[in-house]
């Protein structure tokens, strides 16, 4: 393909998506369901024009976005945190497997050739898309609720099903090997030494790589340095017959608690955003209308009784574990969908002849009209969920989930930051400082604060640190052209927000209140009045004189000092 092919190919693709996006948004639908049918109008199954017939290869390169999305949110889930999931995980996880895919293999012996291949139907297309379900609940803020919470837990547990899955195709096609040609017990202890190959390569190497980096201001080596450890770990989990997604989910769980966490955030999160949107197009573009249309009533039946199926499981196990009935069934619905990994499963099993090319295109499918029917099943949802939520107003208003954090965020931890948050501490008001000098980021974690490295002037990391859930913002960067840069962005971003500056003189005083600051001083003005007053206290002045002659200065905003210090200071 030419550069002038390649370039019209990919103005193509960004019009007609950009347009969909924005119908769907507009229509209260999320911008999946306008990617999925992006790609089906470019796709190789439409009549207009296409992109490429290469669906199966695009859908491999943005499937790395599935990856660094899983990497993400292994960031935000500590091992404890893990931990105290485990009901969640092995019980409802297990449970949504099992229970659904029983009664999906009983639907498909009436249309398998063998009650082994209805098993391996029914357990693969019990499974979810983690990609979708992910996007979802973090566009609408959910992924920290208990209906994020209990979603995450169950696609968790579905990703360590694809394992056995994976080795359940070749045992079907009567080879006794999983898919690289191994005995089960190599590949055992070959998936045990990869997973704690990438522990140790997570927990000692990286951490001192990202360190040394940090240390030395190496930002772009920083950033391929994370790309490395997902890739890394992405790798050996492939080649130990797991899920690559898997593997950037251990990684990035092993990072949580390294000091770099939100940089690593902040510069994962534009690409991962990128590959999560090229991927939607590309299942979009696997959508075969033809395929549909020559016997569409037996796909729409397939597809209906499956996602019935799925649901109804979902929703009566929920219950019976204790959910309340709107967790319930928000969760059973947003998870209705096949996911990605059926994409994997029935293609080895295809290669395997395990199934038939013709099965393989009806599940495949099955799968990609499942995922396009997503957003309109959570809109659903929602509104049943409404009628059956019966908690009070006033304390579903009063429910903070565990990430929802109000406080204070302090913009550098230098000789001012410091002050401020210990003055914090003392009065008991929860903050959270950030600083790019990895020092006083040590510094502060010493004292046992919540003090992390950081990039503040950076857009991307601004929005990752948890600003829409501030109570205001204080900036102490000494370096004008920083700080200015820092209160523009949040500015622009949350323009209800206050922000607090400090600042050097009354100049750039000014210029950060025009950039959006609340309210900004300058040291050398409260230290200079104060100094002041404590010379009119020594020489025998009363103190309500002194306060007299304080509030003088600072009436109509500092206004007398301003004109005193006009035409003395340079712009810094």
């Amino acid at each position: 393909m030419s550069n002038g092919e390649l370039l019209n190919s990919t103005l193509y693709l960004f019009v007609v998506a950009t347009i969909l996006v924005t119908l769907s948004k507009r229509l209260g639908l999320g911008s999946i369901l306008g990617l999925l049918i992006a790609g089906v109008i470019v796709g190789p199954y439409s009549p207009g024009p296409i992109l490429t017939k290469e669906v199966e290869a695009v859908r491999h390169i943005t499937e790395f976005g599935v990856v660094l999305l899983l990497f993400v949110i292994g960031l935000e889930m500590q091992p404890k945190k893990l931990w105290s999931m485990r009901k969640e995980v092995f019980g409802l996880g297990s449970g949504q497997i099992l229970i659904s895919g029983f009664f999906i293999f009983l639907y498909s012996i009436y249309y398998s050739n063998s009650w082994q291949v209805a098993l391996l139907v029914g357990l693969t297309f019990a499974l979810s898309s983690t990609a979708f379900v992910m996007q979802i609940l973090q566009e609408k803020g959910e992924l920290y609720t208990p209906k994020g919470k209990s979603s995450f837990s169950i696609l968790l547990m579905q990703d360590l099903a694809v394992v056995p899955l994976l080795a359940l195709v070749p045992i079907l096609a009567e080879k006794g090997n999983l898919t690289d040609g191994h005995p089960v017990w190599q590949q055992v202890l070959i998936a045990i030494g990869l997973i704690l190959l990438v522990l140790a390569f997570g927990k000692y190497i990286v951490p001192k790589m990202l360190d040394y980096l940090a240390r030395h201001q190496n930002k772009d080596a920083f950033f391929f340095s994370v790309i490395l450890s997902v890739v890394f770990a992405a790798w050996a989990m492939e080649h130990a017959g797991l899920s690559m997604a898997l593997g950037a989910f251990i990684m990035g769980m092993i990072l949580s608690s390294s000091q770099y966490h939100y940089q690593i955030q902040a510069n994962i999160e534009p690409y991962k955003g990128l590959l999560m949107t090229l991927f939607f197009v590309a299942v979009g573009m696997s959508v075969d209308l033809e395929a549909m249309m020559n016997d569409p009533l037996i796909l729409v039946q397939h597809l209906v009784v499956i996602m019935s199926i799925k649901i109804v499981a979902l929703f009566l196990l929920m219950l019976y574990m204790g959910y309340k009935r709107s967790t319930a069934i928000s969760v059973s619905f947003l998870l209705a969908q096949s996911g990605e990994f059926g994409f994997v499963l029935f293609g080895a099993a295809k290669a395997l002849g395990v199934i038939s090319d013709q099965m393989f295109v009806a599940a495949v499918t099955i799968i990609s009209f499942s995922m396009l029917l997503t957003p309109l099943v959570v809109r659903l949802s929602e509104k049943i969920a409404e009628k059956f939520d019966n908690t009070p107003i006033e304390i579903k208003s009063a429910y903070v989930p565990e990430e929802q954090w109000k406080g204070v965020i302090i913009a550098g931890y230098g000789r001012v930051g410091r002050l401020v948050a210990t003055m914090l501490h003392h009065a008991n008001v929860p903050f959270v400082a950030f600083d790019a000098d990895i020092h006083r980021v040590e510094l502060g974690q010493k004292e046992g604060r919540a003090v992390y490295f950081g990039e503040l002037s950076d857009l991307d990391f601004l929005s990752q640190i948890g600003l829409d859930r501030a109570s205001l913002v204080i900036v102490t960067v000494d370096n004008h052209h920083t700080s200015s840069k820092i209160v523009s962005h949040i500015r622009n971003r949350f323009p209800a927000l206050r922000i607090l500056s400090r600042t050097k003189n009354m100049k750039t005083r000014d210029a950060l209140l025009k950039h959006g600051a609340s309210w900004a001083m300058p040291e050398s003005s409260e230290g200079s009045l104060r100094l002041g007053a404590e010379t009119l206290l020594s020489l025998g002045r009363t103190r309500e004189e002194v306060i007299e002659l304080l509030t003088f200065f600072r009436k109509d905003d500092y206004e007398t000092i301003r004109r005193l210090h006009d035409g003395i200071e340079s712009d810094d």
